[in-house]
């Protein structure tokens, strides 16, 4: 017997965003993460899933607002799949968190009758599939949430052949989270050398929120909308799993992308005024058409001349208008050109200028506040100049 189904996790449904300073491009961000689950009903139907499984997370709060509550059971309503979901360290199930909430009650009873949250570290026994959830009912536990699975064989005679599928939350061994928002936890550690190999059929992990196999029958799905920069090539996030399990197989995974707002990493180091043209070239070619869905992260490092640096910060202010977010590290120090420096000290019809620009060019070779400040002078200078 095998079933196909889809693995996903840390939805992380009405995510703040608080780093975004305005307001609409927060919202975008946020209806995002309700809109790939739309995306993820396509995958399902795809690959022929016959239900979907959400590994923890799937709020990003144990407290969601009521209005991030029904667009998420509006949304999971759509999937017309069953979707089986514990809670994570995020939206974790200790008393009065939002699952046991009268109003989540209601909703999802009135708008996704088809979601069922398991609360209990129990077998949840279907026709074909034996679901085996490891709830996290508080935020940090320092026990291992798939513990219980370990006298699993004491159950396992009354399985059958169907196959037998963990859904849990947590960091494995030799693993961690690095999960930007919380800094990694320590807790919910999961020991997958002690559970009972021979009992279980997959591992459907979440936490980490990148997509990743950590042993033969585990994996982590990642989050299937990208929600930071990237970390590297083993941190691949904008993903979910179609998986076919079967009992006593090696599970067939296929990683479906799902993701639709793009995060991108770009570094540069400017030698000369030149590179201000390649650069602003390399940003149109990869970012021309992503204006209102993409993040940049720019680290931008060495010396243009004024002109330069002001045509800089044109392009920043244009690509932050344009973008949903950029974050900039700019190192860029200011290095008037040869022509720069005679047209403002070599005014003879302004001997005063002159001399004001002579010693301000001679303060920026100085280290620290005092050469910085020069500089900013220098270009305040320079633009009087122009201006005239």
């Amino acid at each position: 017997m095998s079933i196909k189904f889809i693995h996903t996790a840390d939805w992380q449904l009405g995510k703040p965003y608080a780093n975004v300073g305005e307001v609409d491009k927060r919202s975008r961000l946020q209806h995002e993460r309700v809109a790939v689950i739309e995306r993820i009903g396509v995958a399902a139907r795809k690959h022929g899933a016959t239900f979907v499984l959400v590994a923890g997370d799937l709020f990003d709060s144990p407290t969601a607002t009521q209005s991030t509550v029904s667009a998420a059971c509006h949304a999971i309503r759509a999937l017309d799949l069953p979707v089986y979901a514990i809670p994570g360290n995020h939206d974790h199930g200790a008393p009065g968190s939002l699952w046991t909430q009268e109003f989540f009650i209601r909703e999802c009873s009135a708008l996704a009758p088809n979601f069922r949250v398991l609360l209990k570290p129990e077998p949840v026994e279907l026709d074909d599939v034996i679901l085996l959830p490891c709830p996290l009912l508080r935020r940090h536990d320092a026990r291992d949430p798939t513990e219980w699975l370990r006298s699993i064989c004491e159950l396992g005679g009354r399985f059958g052949g169907r196959p037998r599928v963990v859904i849990a939350h947590g960091s494995v061994q030799n693993f961690t989270s690095a999960d930007d928002d919380d800094g990694g936890d320590v807790a919910n550690q999961i020991d997958l050398e002690r559970l009972p190999a021979s009992e279980i059929d997959y591992v459907a992990l979440g936490d980490w929120h990148g997509m990743k196999p950590v042993g033969p029958k585990a994996w982590y799905s990642g989050t299937p909308e990208l929600d930071r920069f990237s970390k590297g090539e083993d941190n691949r996030p904008g993903f979910v799993l179609a998986v076919t399990a079967s009992r006593n197989e090696v599970p067939h995974v296929v990683t479906v992308p799902t993701a639709k707002i793009g995060w991108y990493r770009e570094t540069q180091t400017f030698a000369d005024d030149a590179g201000i043209a390649l650069f602003e070239e390399r940003l149109n070619a990869q970012l021309g058409a992503e204006v209102g869905q993409a993040v940049l992260q720019l680290e931008l490092h060495g010396s243009l001349g004024i002109d330069a640096m002001t045509r800089l910060e044109h392009s920043i202010e244009a690509w932050i208008a344009r973008l949903l977010h950029v974050r900039i590290e700019n190192r860029v120090v200011v290095a008037p050109t040869p022509a720069e420096i005679e047209a403002m000290t070599m005014r003879t019809s302004d001997p005063l200028i002159a001399s004001v620009a002579t010693k301000l060019v001679a303060m920026c070779e100085q280290a620290g506040e005092p050469g910085e400040v020069a500089r900013l002078a220098l270009r305040r200078l320079h633009a009087a100049c122009v201006g005239r």
